[in-house]
């Protein structure tokens, strides 16, 4: 958490609510007799599957699957919870547009009215409440849930922690001014890593073209099927760090290194350990989540948890750049695999195929990766850079007056 920030959380006053007390339970249903899941719904969102659904999802805000607006119930200005997932169990979104309901998941409503900035002020701190509290074997169904205590900030005034006493003001505020430093902190990044700059070369369209089918390249973009174990060593662990039994620390400090699960958000990266360092993983490599296939490009040397393999490419050209093409062939090819299931014991990962794209000589194609990569962020970073241009003024509005001086973050 930036500094100013993190120290605005800790002046303000603080108190515990239920979040019974708090939110209600929607019961939204599907609205036809039967469900058919090949008919009535789909991954890919269109002008017919418009409505987003929430499920078992961990990661992309919860949606997986998209439905017809006709056919489900739906709400705004909620709060998504997983009831009942195999990593996913207790995680949190909030859902600002009309969303359904599919399985697995549930939405809560607040018994105030909301504002985007409230929501996703209380995510966090419902994230914080129970994430660790519910798991695959413990399900985080609503009755639970709803006894669960969060911190909330308290008006100066306050006297007793009641609906009144809660300081909405501030939570406004406060995300306000977190999403101006998160954009001066994107601006910074994109001018230090020449990203600033999102116009496309003659190469970066041509591979876009490429791509898509439609460029030019003396012999036509061809791709091979590659063995898994004949690219990456698929390695075991140095050690495997029970999260219930060592200190987890929320950001980077001095000594500390990451801390890889099998989560599908932050990179997989749980926290940071400060742990004895001939246990450490060497970066440049990925981590796979055994039993998830999720996997992230590690930079840095790091700590796992349990069910984590390495994967260590055996090309010399192999970097963070290449590694974001590996990881989406990879994903592509594991995507049919389910949780839980032993089909990701090392032998079938090594003997997993992936396609790749390859040049006139038969070798994988690290150029071309490379370059439409590096045009995929650029358009990507764009859409970002417009965004930011068109929050930083209402940003600024925002956070016009001032704010009393708090601590420690939550985020």
């Amino acid at each position: 958490m930036i500094g100013p920030l993190s120290s605005q959380l800790n002046a303000i006053k603080w108190g515990e609510f239920k979040l019974g007390d708090l939110f209600e339970k929607l019961d939204l249903k599907f609205k036809k007799k039967t469900f058919n899941k090949q008919k009535d719904i789909s991954k890919v969102q269109t002008s017919e599957f418009d409505l987003p659904l929430v499920n078992a999802k961990n990661g992309d805000n919860g949606i997986m699957y998209y439905g017809r607006s006709s056919d489900f119930e739906s709400a705004e200005m909620t709060i998504d919870i997983v009831n009942d997932g195999a990593v996913s169990t207790a995680n949190v979104y909030p859902q600002l547009l009309k969303t359904g309901v599919l399985y697995n998941a549930y939405l809560i409503k607040p018994k105030f009215t909301p504002t985007r900035e409230t929501l996703l002020f209380f995510t966090p701190c419902i994230y914080k409440a129970i994430k660790l509290k519910f798991s695959y074997e413990n399900k985080a169904s609503w009755n639970k849930v709803k006894n669960e205590l969060i911190s909330l900030p308290l008006k100066p005034t306050a006297n007793t922690q009641t609906l009144d006493g809660i300081d909405f003001h501030f939570m406004e505020k406060f995300i306000a001014e977190l999403e101006q430093c998160r954009l001066a902190e994107l601006q910074a990044y994109l001018k230090a890593t020449g990203l600033e700059n999102t116009t496309l070369s003659s190469n970066e369209e041509n591979a876009l073209k490429v791509f898509n089918n439609s460029g030019n390249t003396p012999c036509g973009l061809t791709w091979q099927s590659f063995k898994l174990g004949d690219l990456f060593e698929v390695l075991p662990y140095k050690k495997r760090f029970d999260a219930n039994k060592v200190n987890i620390y929320a950001s980077k400090t001095k000594d500390t290194y990451p801390y890889v699960v099998r989560t599908s958000l932050n990179n997989g990266i749980r926290g940071y350990l400060k742990e004895n360092t001939n246990f450490l993983n060497a970066g440049n490599t990925i981590s796979f989540g055994q039993d998830t296939a999720t996997m992230f490009y590690q930079e840095k040397p790091y700590f796992t948890g349990d069910k984590i393999k390495i994967l260590r490419c055996k090309n010399p050209n192999f970097n963070k750049i290449n590694a974001l093409f590996f990881i989406t062939s990879l994903t592509k090819a594991f995507r049919n695999f389910s949780w839980g299931s032993a089909s990701f014991s090392v032998s079938i990962i090594e003997n997993q195929n992936i396609s790749l794209p390859t040049n006139q000589h038969g070798g994988i194609d690290f150029h071309f990766m490379r370059t439409l990569i590096n045009a995929l962020m650029k358009q990507t970073i764009q859409g970002v850079a417009e965004y930011c241009d068109a929050k930083i003024q209402a940003t600024k509005e925002a956070i016009s007056q001032e704010i009393p001086t708090q601590k420690d973050s939550l985020f």
